[in-house]
C-alpha cells in the first residue's frame, strides 16, 4: 500500500512540475515590441506583395501591447486602425477590435515575421523595426 501511495505522490509531483513549466512559458515575456515597424505581406507561396506597405506603431507594457496598424495597397492611403495584442515568450499576437485582422508573429531582435488572417485570406507578414530619429532641439 505504501508503494502505491509513493507512486501516486511521485506522479502528482511530476505532473505539477510539467504544469508549472507550461504556465511559465505562457507568461514569460522575452521581447519588447515597442516602436514603429514597417512591413510587407504576401499570400503564402505567391512571393508577390498583396499589400504594398504595412506599419505598426506599438507600445508594450508587460505582456500587453496596444497600438495602430496602417495598411496601404495600390492607390490607397494608409488609414490607422487600433490593435491590441499580447507577447508570450518571443511570440506577438494581435487583432483589431472588428476582428478582421488577426496575426501571430515571431520576434527576433528588430525583425518579426509570421502569418495573419484577414478578410482577404491568409497572409505571410514580415516587419522590420524602424529607427526613429531624435527630435531636433529648438531654440
Amino acid at each position: 500500500m505504501r508503494a502505491m501511495w509513493a507512486f501516486v505522490t511521485t506522479a502528482l509531483v511530476l505532473v505539477s512540475g510539467c504544469a508549472q513549466k507550461d504556465w511559465i512559458d505562457r507568461t514569460l515575456v522575452t521581447v519588447d515590441v515597442t516602436g514603429t515597424w514597417e512591413g510587407r505581406t504576401a499570400a503564402p507561396g505567391s512571393g508577390s506583395p498583396l499589400v504594398s506597405d504595412m506599419y505598426l506603431d506599438l507600445a508594450q507594457r508587460g505582456s500587453t501591447v496596444k497600438g495602430t496598424l496602417r495598411m496601404r495597397g495600390t492607390g490607397t492611403a494608409p488609414a490607422p486602425e487600433p490593435i491590441e495584442g499580447t507577447v508570450a515568450g518571443d511570440v506577438f499576437h494581435f487583432k483589431n477590435p472588428r476582428g478582421t485582422v488577426r496575426a501571430e508573429l515571431t520576434v527576433s531582435g528588430d525583425e518579426m515575421s509570421g502569418t495573419a488572417q484577414t478578410l482577404g485570406g491568409r497572409l505571410t507578414i514580415s516587419f522590420r523595426r524602424v529607427e526613429q530619429s531624435a527630435p531636433s532641439a529648438t531654440k
